[in-house]
């Protein structure tokens, strides 16, 4: 019997105190796509620039995930997150005090580091002080605790923008941080080592003592793990890559949005993706006692993305916010997954099972990012207009995701 299990009234107010962290995450997270126009100008950046500045956080989040999934199963959560959300009060303040690109892009690698465990440590503890139909359940609210985050970076930030200027935006931003850092010192229970370690399998101990990359070998050799891979890296990395990027250049550049039209549609956007978790919390747990797991889900609902991915390559201009939208609804079928890759391993793993599959998830979400930039200069340079060089890259992004999917379909299994 789990004796960490917590009494209703603790799990929400756990809830609410990682909910708060998580939420400036993706705040952080988002900001540059409605910031992508104002830094433009004001720095003189390029495509390639955009995509590798937005990147760079997630290049800061991927470095740590690693030693963090280590670290969790060992200190718990409450520890880990409370130590890394230092580092992002001070990328906050570094990038409010940049002076050129440089600046910009080591201090987003900074933010990126320092808000790596804001859902990886409400998963970790989750998947030991929740009942596992619970735990899906609470994945999709985080991650629709994110999408308010993301709906705040968008039209609420373009209003601040004219009033106290975007470096005032990232100070206040970190004096936030210090604040849920607060909240969760006060909620947050402190982590209870196992009494013994029966819950490790075995063969899984040695390696544990001899570091970092053994300790992950259990993991990496997992098939479903494994099954899970590539359309972890490109099909959900990419739904992150555009929703906090991407989405907002093809408005302006594709579709003719100005930039209030822009953020007001990527505000559209992350609503619509509020709703959706929203709804993925409540349904879940009764799909899942339907025998609909995440392969099964996944499995039917993912090339319903396809279609829309289709339909914004061949409609170019006349795909604006709408499309956009079913694009990233379409694409959270996806999200069903790192839930899936925790439950799949023993609690005492789960950290770094869940910080594994995490490092694939924002790692692509970085060569997303990044190569979208790189091909739309590289086709501009090539001889096509602005606009069809978005759709060109886009054509590339979608046979990657299809690729991915049918890895899926090859390889997966019933866990």
């Amino acid at each position: 019997m789990n004796t960490d299990l917590l009494p209703r009234r603790t799990a929400v107010w756990v809830f609410v105190a990682f909910a708060c962290a998580y939420f400036l995450s993706a705040l952080l997270r988002a900001i540059t796509a409605t910031l992508s126009p104002t830094l433009s100008v004001e720095f003189g950046l390029h495509a390639r620039d955009l995509g590798l500045l937005a990147g760079g956080y997630f290049f800061g989040f991927s470095l740590t995930q690693l030693p963090m999934g280590r670290w969790l199963d060992s200190h718990g959560p409450k520890k880990v997150v409370l130590s890394f959300l230092g580092v992002a009060v001070l990328g906050c303040l570094a990038f409010a005090w940049a002076d050129g690109f440089v600046g910009l892009l080591l201090s987003r690698v900074l933010i990126g580091v320092g808000v790596s465990a804001c859902l990886m440590a409400p998963l970790t503890g989750y998947r030991r002080w929740l009942v596992l139909e619970k735990q899906q359940r609470a994945n999709s609210w985080m991650l629709m605790t994110g999408s308010f985050g993301m709906l705040a970076s968008t039209l609420p930030v373009q209003w601040l923008l004219p009033v106290i200027g975007w470096r005032w935006i990232f100070v206040g931003l970190a004096l936030l941080v210090v604040l849920s850092m607060a909240l969760m010192s006060w909620q947050v229970p402190r982590w209870r080592l196992p009494e013994s370690t029966d819950a490790v399998p075995a063969e899984s101990q040695g390696p544990v003592k001899e570091g970092i990359l053994a300790s992950y070998v259990q993991v990496w050799r997992h098939p479903y793990f494994r099954s899970l891979t590539p359309i972890g890296f490109f099909n959900y990395g990419g739904l992150i890559a555009m929703q906090t990027l991407w989405a907002g250049p093809w408005m302006v550049k594709v579709a003719g949005y100005t930039a209030l039209e822009a953020a007001t549609g990527l505000f559209w956007i992350n609503v619509c993706m509020l709703f959706t978790f929203l709804v993925w919390g409540l349904v879940t747990p009764s799909l899942y006692a339907r025998g609909l797991n995440a392969n099964k889900l996944m499995t039917w609902g993912v090339p319903l993305n396809f279609i829309v991915q289709i339909y914004l390559v061949c409609a170019g201009a006349d795909a604006g916010a709408l499309s956009w939208a079913l694009f990233c609804i379409s694409s959270s079928f996806v999200s069903l997954a790192q839930p899936a890759v925790g439950m799949a391993f023993p609690s005492a793993l789960a950290g770094r099972a869940l910080s594994a599959y995490n490092l694939v998830l924002f790692l692509g979400v970085f060569v997303v990012q990044w190569g979208m930039g790189l091909m739309i200069d590289g086709f501009q340079s090539a001889g096509y207009a602005e606009p069809m060089a978005f759709r060109a890259a886009m054509a590339v992004f979608l046979f990657s995701c299809l690729a991915s999917y049918g890895y899926f379909l090859k390889h997966k299994s019933d866990h």
